[in-house]
């Protein structure tokens, strides 16, 4: 039976999505991220800030073509959970992504890391990276989330993003392992 659900979950996400086209951006969204990234802070520098966007679009493409993504990112991450395929849920997207960005070794500019737990239980836990000019966290930054359409970038200033209330990744991680600490020590 178990050897039958991911054909089956596949057949119907095809059925349901079709085939997903490249994620595309043009110049113009390009422009509006640099803008973006360089309105973070006087200091930063405007050349990092376009080879930052530029990155950030180009990268996001090309993760969802190595994920091999080809249908929305809640069905890909049931195939990535249930084995069908190896890497595409938001956590890997933010991982690569920061890995990325990182090898630019910007001067200007820093990449963290959030997390927005979720706000029912149907729903789970979003990572994604932020681009924040050198020194700032995460609240004075920019989400750069490439998952949530499927490889088509998302970004917005942090604390402006309609669908997730963002916090530092850190913050969330030991808030998480305190909770299980103390479940384990009612428990037992």
């Amino acid at each position: 039976m178990k050897s039958l659900i991911a054909p089956l979950m596949m057949l119907a996400a095809a059925v349901l999505t079709g085939c997903a086209s490249a994620p595309t951006a043009t110049r113009t969204d390009v422009e509006a991220l640099s803008l973006a990234i360089q309105s973070l802070d006087p200091q930063v520098d405007a050349d990092e800030a376009r080879r930052a966007a530029e990155i950030a679009y180009s990268h996001s493409a090309r993760l969802a073509e190595q994920y091999n993504v080809t249908t929305s990112p809640i069905i890909h991450n049931t195939l990535v959970n249930s084995g069908v395929k190896e890497r595409g849920i938001c956590v890997h997207y933010a991982e690569d992504m920061q890995a990325r960005l990182n090898q630019e070794n910007f001067q200007t500019l820093t990449m963290l890391r959030a997390i927005a737990e979720p706000k029912s239980d149907f729903r789970i836990d979003h990572s994604t990276a932020v681009i924040a000019a050198k020194g700032d966290g995460i609240y004075e930054g920019i989400v750069i989330d490439p998952w949530r359409y499927g490889g088509k970038l998302y970004w917005s200033e942090t604390r402006e993003d309609p669908r997730y209330d963002w916090e530092p990744r850190l913050k969330v991680l030991r808030r998480k392992y305190e909770r299980r600490m103390a479940k384990e020590a009612a428990e037992g």
